[in-house]
């Protein structure tokens, strides 16, 4: 029970830290000139001149660190179920700090993922102790089967959608493409930590597993793209949706890949599946663009083409 309770109180830390940190990254986004990924020396020297950035990337990464302690005592699907209780605190902080509204379409589709998620978390299989069985290590090459496919997947997602963004007539996107990529990057990094916690601390053999060279990569392309996103994007929608793609990603993909077994009972498998299928499905419907603003109504009492009498 003690290594439980600290395993869950070190998650909702970690929920905290991550709220606050996207918040207050986004916050003093929104004071900065415009920032590109395909200008990353740029974007980083423009970031770090912010104190409130600065302050924002502190809380990010202190909330990985609860997150390796958090996958040292906790189940990787668990672990996700408790993660994706911070959607509501970012939720709450986006709209008191940053004055941004969801739509009903987007509280209803939010509201869907963590129905979504939480399938996922019941599919649990209960292993007659309170908790399951938390998993160790992986082999690296079944490590590097999936991660690298996720990696360019992400890459090719994020590029186009930018691609799409360029388009002089296009709606604004509402980031829903952006927070499928980044939460693939994310998605990775989470499974790189759960392999830091089951190596540590065997640190020379930490240096020969794929894990410290996959952080350094996704936190590399994550900074950029996380960014740039942000920047344009309501964090209130961009954040659920990066989250979503991560928890999900973790607890199918880092079930398998760490041993810690599937559900063999028909209700938890299909729980299971129904879960992951209703989270892509909700990401799929959401609304891909933020309404444009009404026209504000012409004070001209001649309109182009009608002559004055």
């Amino acid at each position: 029970m003690p290594a439980v309770a600290w395993g869950v109180g070190a998650a909702l830390l970690a929920n905290t830290l991550y709220s606050v940190g996207f918040v207050l990254e986004k916050r003093a986004l929104t004071r900065l000139p415009e920032v590109s990924v395909r200008r990353p020396a740029h974007l980083l020297r423009q970031v770090i001149t912010s104190p409130l950035w600065l302050a924002g990337s502190i809380a990010l990464a202190s909330g990985f660190g609860a997150q390796l302690a958090v996958y040292r005592t906790l189940p990787i699907a668990a672990a996700q179920g408790i993660f994706v209780s911070g959607l509501v605190l970012l939720l709450l902080l986006s709209s008191r700090l940053l004055g941004e509204r969801t739509s009903g379409r987007e509280r209803y589709a939010i509201g869907a993922i963590l129905a979504a998620l939480l399938m996922v978390v019941l599919s649990l299989r209960d292993t007659g102790q309170g908790q399951d069985a938390i998993g160790g290590r992986a082999p690296a090459p079944l490590i590097l089967t999936v991660c690298i496919p996720s990696l360019a997947a992400g890459l090719y997602l994020y590029g186009a959608a930018e691609r799409r963004a360029r388009h002089r007539h296009r709606m604004p996107t509402a980031g829903v493409e952006y927070g499928v990529a980044v939460g693939l990057l994310y998605g990775v990094s989470s499974l790189a930590i759960k392999g830091v916690s089951g190596v540590l601390p065997d640190v020379p053999a930490l240096f020969t597993s794929p894990y410290p060279y996959l952080l350094l990569c996704t936190g590399a392309c994550g900074l950029v793209m996380s960014q740039a996103a942000l920047q344009r994007c309501r964090a209130s929608l961009i954040v659920p949706v990066c989250t979503t793609v991560t928890s999900l990603f973790t607890a199918v993909l880092g079930t398998l890949a760490f041993g810690e077994s599937l559900p063999h009972e028909p209700l938890r498998l299909t729980l299971r599946v129904a879960g992951t299928a209703l989270a892509v499905a909700v990401l799929v419907l959401m609304p891909k663009h933020d309404a444009q603003p009404a026209p504000e109504p012409s004070t001209d009492p001649h309109p182009t083409g009608v002559a004055a009498p």
